[in-house]
């Protein structure tokens, strides 16, 4: 074993599981079931979201923080009470999301990791030593049928304590994710209720139902890499807003053929995409793809609210050959993402759910294709903003689950205004020419 490799599996080993509950919401609920629809199952055989908060002190008090997490977790519920339940299938086949007071709940883990501290876990790099605070390594969507839907992590650090949470992908996406956890934090903040209930009925938004035969896989939790594929690093490359500001001015430079102006979105997609092309060393007729998941809740007709519970996004795909990328200037990237995110309008949401319908297809989290880069999360979502009553988290991140090579989280700055960190999973050798990037870096940058 490798030194390195030692020391890491001894760090890890600090990490100690105290406790598992599991919390209901504080009320009565009934018997609820609301069917998963077209826009949720395609995610089925993904692996569970990860979402890891990391809080600088709250040490000495906490038992007294786990008591108000919990307390603050079963009012939450009352409102969110289809994370508290399970994924159940009808007679004929069709997946659902199912609720009973009867069930279990989230569950709750509390560990002590008191050996680690958040200078530990502040370096951008990897997710192996943050892989044990997070709940449900390598666990797939599918196994909700016999998992909670929710579980999470509270992990007591040397100097503070990390918030790790595991989400059925299947039945929540970004949006509902962070709508769920300041709404969390809202009511640990002494509200009584949370100002802005999810809208839950999924069939407001298509209401075919769809038959899946899909087995539950047995599973051990664990993510078995795939031999055949090149060992892959991950890194956090933060750019401050005088960068983006940058990216932003120099992409709208030069007129823009539809008359419109890139945004934020468009010129940073631009600014990775092709840092990302060149670091892969691709020929120039290799094809590179573009993935954005779009949210489509503007987008549908009727529009649903921004509150709606599920997941309502689609993968929105460009592409063009690598020597293209490399001639042109950043326009011609920007351009074709905003025009591929224009295009996806409600009608090309039709036909794309009616064609998935036709054929329904269960997508895995590896099923990208070769050179693509695949955006998911938003610096809109105000991430470092969850404040359950003990400060705003010092580092967000994602787990190790779903991931694989050119998939990039986006979040928010911890500095705020518009501020972005970017967070890619690349092939090694690639992550070693995006590092050396000077284009892609800037001055500013702190990787």
């Amino acid at each position: 074993m490798a030194p390195e490799v030692a020391k890491e599996e001894e760090k890890m080993v600090g990490v100690k599981i105290q406790s598992k509950a599991h919390v209901k919401p504080n009320k009565p609920i009934g018997r609820r079931e609301c069917q998963l629809i077209t826009f949720d199952l395609p995610y089925i055989a993904f692996y569970y979201n990860q979402k890891l908060l990391i809080y600088k002190g709250g040490v000495s008090d906490f038992e007294g923080i786990v008591g108000r997490l919990k307390d603050g977790l079963g009012v939450v519920l009352e409102e969110f009470y289809q994370l508290a339940g399970k994924l159940g299938k009808s007679e004929d086949g069709v997946f659902r999301v199912e609720y009973d007071d009867d069930m279990d709940g989230v569950e709750v883990a509390v560990a002590a990791a008191e050996g680690i501290a958040i200078a530990d876990l502040a370096v951008e790099e990897g997710t192996d030593k943050l892989k044990e605070l997070v709940p449900y390594n390598g666990v797939l969507n599918v196994e909700g049928l016999r998992r909670p839907l929710l579980a999470v992590q509270i992990t007591k650090l040397k100097d503070g304590l990390a918030l790790g949470c595991a989400l059925n992908h299947a039945i929540l996406d970004g949006t509902s994710t962070w709508h769920f956890m300041s709404s969390w934090a809202e009511i640990c903040n002494g509200s009584h209720s949370i100002s802005v209930p999810p809208f839950l009925d999924r069939t407001k938004a298509r209401n075919t139902r769809v038959t899946l035969d899909i087995s539950l896989p047995s599973s051990n939790g664990d993510v078995t890499p795939d031999p055949a594929s090149p060992p892959l690093r991950e890194k956090v490359f933060k750019f401050p807003e005088s960068a983006i500001d940058k990216i932003k001015s120099r992409v709208n430079s030069n007129p823009n053929p539809s008359g419109k102006p890139f945004s934020t979105f468009q010129a940073l997609s631009s600014h990775v995409w092709r840092a990302v092309t060149r670091a892969r060393n691709l020929k120039p007729e290799d094809i590179t793809v573009y993935t954005v998941f779009a949210d489509c809740r503007k987008r549908v007709d009727p529009p649903m609210p921004e509150s709606y519970f599920g997941n309502l996004i689609q993968a929105v795909f460009t592409g063009t050959a690598a020597g293209l990328l490399a001639a042109h200037p950043e326009e011609f990237a920007a351009g074709m993402i905003q025009k591929a995110i224009e295009a996806h309008d409600a009608k090309a949401i039709e036909v794309r759910n009616s064609d998935w319908e036709a054929n329904p297809k269960i997508f895995q989290w590896k099923d990208a294709g070769v050179n693509c880069v695949a955006v998911g999360s938003s610096p809109r979502f105000k991430v470092y903003e969850v404040d359950f009553g003990f400060g705003k988290p010092e580092i967000v991140r994602s787990g190790c689950n779903n991931r694989f090579d050119g998939m990039v989280y986006l979040y928010q700055g911890k500095s705020g205004g518009r501020s972005i960190d970017v967070e890619i999973s690349l092939e090694g050798g690639a992550m070693e020419n995006l590092e050396k990037d000077e284009e892609f870096l800037m001055e500013e940058v702190v990787a």
